[in-house]
């Protein structure tokens, strides 16, 4: 959030108290679009290795240059970091997942060969019988 919008943030409570946001709040009905703007804009540069879904980055990496695969990963990683450092944009640990050869994403799994629906979330259409 910018400097300059913090006191357009303050809310005063019932005891006289006055709060102001420092970051953006969860809630208010542009933070989405405005959140996801700034990421796109902000890891624009790194679109070959590393794509962005509103608060998640996916960074992927292949062997190149006569570097390992995890080398060049590692090295795409630093870099995705350094923009989050630069910009105050904090990763909670609990959600990261480092060097993985799948991930799930929005109710899919996804890696190096291919992408396909998480099987829980298509279980009971899978169960149904056929016309």
């Amino acid at each position: 959030m910018r400097e300059s919008d913090i006191p357009l943030t303050a809310v005063s409570t019932p005891s006289g108290m006055l709060w102001e946001w420092l970051v953006m709040p969860q809630g208010l009905s542009n933070t989405p679009a405005t959140f996801n703007h700034l990421v796109t804009q902000l890891f624009r540069q790194l679109r070959a290795y590393a794509q962005t879904y509103f608060d998640d980055i996916f960074v992927h990496s292949r062997a190149g240059d006569g570097k390992t695969a995890m080398k060049v990963h590692l090295g795409h990683l630093r870099r995705v970091l350094e923009v989050m450092r630069a910009n105050k944009l904090y990763a909670n640990i609990d959600k990261c997942v480092f060097v993985s050869p799948e991930i799930k994403v929005i109710g899919c799994f996804v890696s190096n060969v291919g992408v396909w629906a998480d099987p829980e979330k298509v279980k009971a259409v899978a169960a149904w019988s056929t016309p």
